[in-house]
């Protein structure tokens, strides 16, 4: 266990990308309009009437991939980028992005946080 994690800092403890990659899809998300940010022992969750996006530690730590952005979208993109897209639920498809380098957090990822942004009204 990390602690209490009522803040990514405790959350993603010791990891500095992983802490510079919330910062910049805060930022972000904060730049379309108003939303919560709740962070868990598992997750830093982004909400607006409900989550559209999340922050997560990969299960397997230490193969290249410190954090997880998961974007839930009402249609499943197929783009290559992602690591792998779930249908949880008739109108949701979560589609999970392993981020590497903060330059994976692009204008195309910045569309598709717009578009689950909006989605989530």
């Amino acid at each position: 266990m990390r602690g209490d994690p009522s803040t990514p800092a405790t959350l993603f403890a010791g990891q500095t990308f992983a802490l510079a990659v919330v910062d910049r899809v805060e930022r972000i998300v904060e730049s379309l309009g108003d939303v919560t940010v709740r962070t868990t022992k598992t997750q830093v969750a982004f909400r607006r009437r409900r989550g559209f996006a999340y922050l997560w530690p990969p299960v397997f730590p230490g193969r290249g991939v410190d954090v997880v952005l998961s974007i839930a979208l009402g249609r499943h993109d197929r783009s290559p980028r992602f690591k792998q897209v779930a249908h949880p639920a008739p109108r949701i498809w979560m589609h999970h992005l392993e981020i590497r380098d903060l330059s994976d957090l692009d204008d195309e990822v910045e569309s598709w946080l717009r578009e689950a942004f909006e989605n989530a009204a």
